[in-house]
Parts: structure tokens; sequence; C-alpha cells
């Protein structure tokens, strides 16, 4: 599975968001659909789709507030 480096925010509810892909670790397997070794013509449901966690995370800022999805699914703590 490929991974990212990213950088983002880090909030006060403890998720981080990434706001920038810094790179792409590519894993090099044609069975992961973000590698460049995975052929544009495979049907295979059997592919990674999604990309692994992250190698890195650059907190380029914080906040003390919750993030958008516990804001919204925490309203009290806006």
């Amino acid at each position: 599975m490929c991974n990212l480096e990213t950088e983002g925010i880090k909030y006060g509810c403890g998720h981080y968001i990434a706001t920038r892909t810094l790179f792409k670790v590519d894993c090099m397997r044609s069975t992961c659909t973000k590698s460049v070794r995975h052929s544009p013509s495979c049907r295979s449901a059997d592919c990674s789709i999604y990309y692994g966690p992250a190698r890195s995370e650059s907190i380029i800022q914080r906040s003390n507030h919750f993030c958008p999805h516990c804001q919204h699914n925490f309203p009290l703590h806006r």
C-alpha cells in the first residue's frame, strides 16, 4: 500500500487533518491502485484502493478548537 507524507493542522480534539501532500511513497506493487506499477486497465476487485497510514504528519498549525467533524457531531464544543 502506498503512503503519503503530509503537513496539516492538529486540533484540540486530537485529530490531525492534512492540508497539503508533500510526497507520495510508492509501494511499487502492481496490486495497489495508487502505485505507478498498477495497470490502468486492471479491473480486479482485489487491488488496494486506499493509501496506507501516513508515513509522516508534519504539524504546521495547532488549534484549540475541535476539528470540523467533531464540531458537527459535538456542537457544544465550538
